[in-house]
């Protein structure tokens, strides 16, 4: 299964990036110094800066800093200041407000830095244009597309970003997890047999934004949205993408394929509480069936339940025996293998032993980066981060439509769901607006089967 933009697609995108091909590609820099923005001040984007200021391949510096919400870009400032004051450069003049601040933090830097973007995914195609243009290499968070027509644009900009030679890592940290990485290669190596089937868990209480109360009335839509980016199927392709992510990418991994359909389960349970009404478009239960060419099934239970009982691991069943890949968790060690079916300790045969400072994955997936950028090593980890965030938007489409859905289907999905989201402003309406009530429209599978609502 190959996943191929479209001339369309390329020739959109190619004049952007023109300008700028004349550009060094890698990083070059007298002083040594690895220079870095970051563009989306959240908690991921804060916690991102702060690995990518510790790694052991130093010196890194961070010079810029970009958000919609200048609370929130302050807020960060001050939690990194505290501990890495020393690797920071920010004079106000580089903390930038507003939905152009992306451009004035990336224009901070030289060709061949790096700049991390973390906003809300429906911006990652308009911001990772603008990178290329610049001759930056990319760290950006997950997911990384929400819908088919922003799958095929960052298509078409990985092309390009790979064309320059640029080096660009996802925040998939599972693979960059050593215990995960040994046991792919034991997988591999077919001490589990056939894999025949794979179970994905992530049932837990109500976190983040997932749920939303109606705006109040100081904020409008658009930045309401934003700010509780979890609920509204736009701006993060709602709590299925942004948390389900990992387990999902990860059993991908372990297969070494990715699903070609889908078909879920989903359902809308809670929406009223001593608080108010919930307005936000998720549903509170997701149950996917993946299938596989080779109809081999992955199955996901997804919910977000308050008082219901929590699982959140993932599991590989072969012909000659078992594995826990995440024990807890998106990567909770320890991995290991069973010699039968029933994850028991007296059937494990193998348990992951990983060096302390190698545990953490999320400061893994940096060290790795910058040992690429360093040793100018070829580095692109937008084909999988690409299709890993498809395979979400499929399984969240089949429930929220009642249909099975394929990957092609999903990749060509003509609904775009924030067709206006590079041309924002904080005058704009917001790309879905409430009803009278602050109520937005909300997946009714099998009424509305065309699209998601």
């Amino acid at each position: 299964m190959t996943l191929k933009p479209t001339r369309r697609d390329v020739l959109e995108n190619t004049g952007r990036a023109s300008a700028a091909l004349a550009l060094p590609p890698v990083f070059n820099s007298v002083d040594e110094t690895i220079q870095i923005a970051l563009v989306g001040c959240g908690g991921r984007g804060s916690g991102a800066a702060q690995n990518a200021l510790s790694v052991k391949r130093g010196p890194m510096k961070l010079v810029a800093m970009a958000d919609v919400f200048e609370g929130q870009l302050q807020g960060s400032y001050e939690a990194l200041e505290r501990g890495l004051k020393d690797r920071m450069d920010i004079p106000e003049e580089r903390r930038f407000v507003g939905f152009d601040g992306y451009k004035h933090a990336m224009d901070c830097l030289r060709p061949g830095d790096v700049v991390i973007l973390a906003t809300p995914p429906a911006f990652r195609w308009v911001h990772f244009t603008y990178a290329i243009e610049r001759g930056l290499n990319v760290f950006m968070e997950k997911p990384v597309t929400v819908d088919g027509p922003s799958t095929r644009r960052m298509l078409a900009l990985s092309e390009q970003a790979r064309a320059r030679k640029l080096k660009v890592a996802v925040g998939l940290m599972s693979r960059h997890s050593r215990a995960m990485q040994e046991l792919e290669q034991r997988v591999r190596g077919g001490e589990l047999g056939e894999i025949l089937l794979q179970r994905g868990y992530r049932m837990q209480w109500p976190i983040a934004f997932f749920r939303s109360l109606p705006a109040p009335e100081h904020m409008t839509p658009l930045m309401y949205q934003i700010q509780r980016f979890h609920s509204f199927l736009w701006a993060s392709g709602g709590g299925f993408n942004d948390f389900f992510i990992h387990i999902i990418d990860q059993l991908c991994w372990m297969k070494d394929a990715w699903p070609v359909k889908a078909q879920a389960l989903g359902g809308r349970h809670y929406r009223e509480s001593e608080e108010g009404i919930y307005v936000d478009q998720n549903l509170d239960t997701y149950a996917v069936e993946y299938t596989y060419a080779d109809g081999t099934k992955m199955m996901f239970d997804g919910r977000c339940m308050t008082g219901a009982q929590t699982q959140f691991a993932s599991y590989l069943h072969g012909t000659k025996g078992s594995a826990v890949v995440s024990a807890h968790s998106d990567c909770g060690l320890p991995s290991s293998v069973h010699s039968d079916q029933s994850f028991s300790k007296d059937s494990q045969v193998w348990r992951s032993r990983v060096p302390e400072d190698e545990t953490n994955p999320y400061q893994n997936e940096w060290e790795d980066f910058v040992d690429a950028l360093r040793d100018d090593k070829p580095y692109d980890e937008t084909p999988y981060g690409i299709r890993a965030s498809l395979v979400c938007n499929m399984g969240r489409m089949a429930a929220h439509t009642g249909q099975e859905i394929s990957f092609d289907a999903a990749l060509n999905a003509e609904q775009e769901l924030a067709p206006s989201v590079a041309e924002l402003t904080l005058e704009s309406d917001a790309p879905v607006m409430p009803d009278e009530d602050g109520r937005y429209p909300v997946p009714m599978p099998g009424l509305i089967t065309d699209r998601e609502y």
